[in-house]
C-alpha cells in the first residue's frame, strides 16, 4: 500500500508539473496580449481626439478670415451708430478734441463727430457685407491712422504717468487689436486665405480626388510609418487619415506580402502583383 501511494503521489506530482508547463508559458501569451489590447484602447483615445481636432481646425480655417471680417464691421458699425447720437458715444470728446487738434479747429466739433460716426457706419456695413473689399482695406486703414493719432497728439490725456494710461488711454490701446485684425483682412484682398496643413488635410489620389488614395500611396504611407516604426495613431496623424483605415491598410499589405512569398510561382509569377492590387 505504501509503494502505490508513493507511485499515486509521483503521477500526480508528474502530472501537475507537465500540465504546468504550457499553463506557465501562457501565462506571458496572455500577459502580452492583454498588454496589446490595452495600448490599442488607450492609443483610440488620443486618435479620438484627434479626429475632433481636426474637424475643428477645418471649421476655423474655413470660417476664422469671414467671422474676423463680421466681428470688425459689427464693432464698427455699433460704435459709429453711437457717435451719431449726442452725448451717447463715450469717446466723443477725445474724438471732438483730436479732430480740432488735426484740423487746426477749422471743423467744428460736434460735425467731426458725427462725420467720423457715419463713416465708421458705412466702414461696418462694408466689412459685413463684403462689396469693395479694396475700397474698404483702404478706408479701414485711415480710420485706424485716425483712432490710434491720440497717442501722438494727445499722450497726457490718455496717460497720467509713461506706466498709467487712463479711462481713454486703455480705450484707445485696446483698438490695436482692430489694427492687428485689419493687418490680417488685407491680406485677403489678394488672396490671401489659412490654409489647412499636413496633419489635417484629406489625403487626396494623384487625380486629385479627395478621400480617394491610390494603392502606391498606400504602399508608400504603409511602408513609411513601419521603417519609422509609428505607432497607428502616429502615422494616421502624419498623413491626415484615422487610425483604422491605417490599420487596415498595413493588415492588407502584410496579407499580400504573406501571399506573395507562399506563392509556388514566387515574386516573379503571377502573384506578382499582389500587394499592389490588395493595398
Amino acid at each position: 500500500m505504501a509503494i502505490t501511494g508513493n507511485r499515486t503521489r509521483r503521477a500526480v506530482e508528474v502530472n501537475a508539473t507537465e500540465g504546468s508547463g504550457p499553463s506557465r508559458r501562457a501565462r506571458p501569451l496572455r500577459a502580452a496580449t492583454r498588454g496589446k489590447v490595452g495600448r490599442e484602447r488607450a492609443a483610440s483615445v488620443p486618435s479620438r481626439l484627434t479626429l475632433v481636432d481636426a474637424a475643428v481646425h477645418r471649421v476655423l480655417v474655413a470660417r476664422s478670415l469671414m467671422l474676423l471680417r463680421w466681428a470688425v464691421g459689427v464693432i464698427f458699425l455699433y460704435f459709429g451708430a453711437l457717435k451719431l447720437i449726442p452725448g451717447y458715444s463715450p469717446a466723443e470728446s477725445l474724438v471732438m478734441e483730436t479732430i480740432k487738434t488735426i484740423t487746426f479747429d477749422l471743423v467744428p466739433g460736434r460735425a467731426g463727430v458725427a462725420f467720423t460716426g457715419a463713416v465708421e457706419c458705412g466702414l461696418g456695413v462694408l466689412l459685413l457685407t463684403g462689396w469693395f473689399r479694396r475700397l474698404t482695406i483702404y478706408v479701414l486703414g485711415l480710420e485706424l491712422l485716425g483712432i490710434l493719432a491720440p497717442l501722438v497728439l494727445l499722450p497726457t490725456r490718455l496717460f497720467d504717468s509713461p506706466a498709467t494710461p487712463t479711462i481713454e488711454g486703455q480705450y484707445v490701446l485696446k483698438d490695436i487689436t482692430l489694427v492687428a485684425a485689419g493687418m490680417v483682412l488685407a491680406t485677403t484682398i489678394r488672396g490671401g486665405r489659412l490654409v489647412t496643413g499636413p496633419h489635417t488635410a484629406q489625403p487626396t489620389s494623384r487625380q486629385g480626388a479627395p478621400g480617394a488614395v491610390s494603392a502606391d500611396e498606400k504602399l508608400r504611407i504603409v511602408l513609411e510609418s513601419i521603417r519609422a516604426d509609428h505607432s497607428c495613431s502616429d502615422a494616421a496623424r502624419a498623413h491626415g487619415i484615422t487610425p483604422q483605415e491605417y490599420r487596415r491598410w498595413r493588415d492588407e499589405l502584410l496579407d499580400g506580402a504573406a501571399a506573395n512569398m507562399s506563392s509556388p510561382q514566387g515574386p516573379e509569377g503571377s502573384g506578382a502583383g499582389t500587394v499592389g492590387r490588395r493595398v
